[in-house]
C-alpha cells in the first residue's frame, strides 16, 4: 500500500478552488443589488432620489374599509407623512379584497362547534401607470394573511378582525410600496 501522491491532490485542489471562484464571480456578475435606501434615482434618466420619486405616486381612491387602510399606509409610506403629491407622476390603481376564514374550532356540545381563531387575507391587486400618458408600467398582486382570536362576545370578535384587518392593511401596504419601487426600477431600465 502506497501513499498518495502529495503534489497531484496539492494540484486538483489548486484547480477546483480556481474553477470553483470562477464559477462564483460568474455568479455574482450577474447580480443587480443596489441598497435600499440609495440615493441613486429609481428610473434611467431621473434627476430625483428614489424617495422623492415614490412621493410622485399618487393612489387612486378606494371603496371599502380595509382598502382605505392600505392606501392610507401606501401614500403615507410614499410620501414619507407628507400626503398625497400635488403633482403625481405616477397612478397606482389598486383593488384590495378580503377572505375571512374560522381556522380553529372547538366542540362546545356534542353537536356545535364554536370558531375560535380566524385568519384575514387582504389581497392587493395593483396597476401603475403613467400619469401623462397612461401607459402601463407595472402590474402586481400581493397578498398577506393576519390571524386572530374569536372570542365568544360578539363585539370582541369583531373588533379583534378589525385588528387584523388593520395589521393586514399595514404589512400589505409595505409589501406593495416595495414592489412599486422594484417595479419603478425595472421601468427605468426599459426607458
Amino acid at each position: 500500500m502506497s501513499l498518495p501522491n502529495l503534489e497531484k491532490t496539492t494540484r486538483l485542489l489548486r484547480r477546483a478552488a480556481l474553477y470553483g471562484m470562477v464559477a462564483s464571480l460568474a455568479l455574482v456578475s450577474a447580480c443587480t443589488v443596489r441598497p435600499l435606501y440609495s440615493s441613486a434615482p429609481l428610473t434611467a434618466g431621473s434627476t430625483l432620489s428614489p424617495s422623492a420619486e415614490l412621493a410622485s405616486v399618487a393612489v387612486k381612491s378606494v371603496k371599502t374599509r380595509y382598502a382605505q387602510q392600505v392606501r392610507n399606509n401606501l401614500i403615507f409610506a410614499f410620501g414619507q407623512g407628507a400626503g398625497e403629491p400635488p403633482a403625481p407622476v405616477y397612478m397606482l390603481d389598486l383593488g384590495v379584497t378580503e377572505l375571512v376564514e374560522s381556522a380553529a374550532q372547538v366542540q362546545i356540545q356534542t353537536d356545535e362547534d364554536e370558531p375560535t381563531a380566524g385568519t384575514v387575507t387582504l389581497t392587493a391587486n395593483y396597476v401603475l401607470t403613467d400619469a401623462k400618458t397612461g401607459a402601463v408600467i407595472a402590474t402586481g398582486k400581493r397578498s398577506i394573511p393576519s390571524s386572530f382570536d374569536k372570542p365568544t362576545q360578539e363585539f370582541a370578535s369583531y373588533r379583534a378582525q378589525l385588528d387584523a384587518e388593520n395589521r393586514a392593511a399595514r404589512e400589505l401596504a409595505e409589501m406593495v410600496s416595495l414592489s412599486v419601487a422594484q417595479d419603478l426600477v425595472r421601468h427605468g431600465k426599459k426607458a
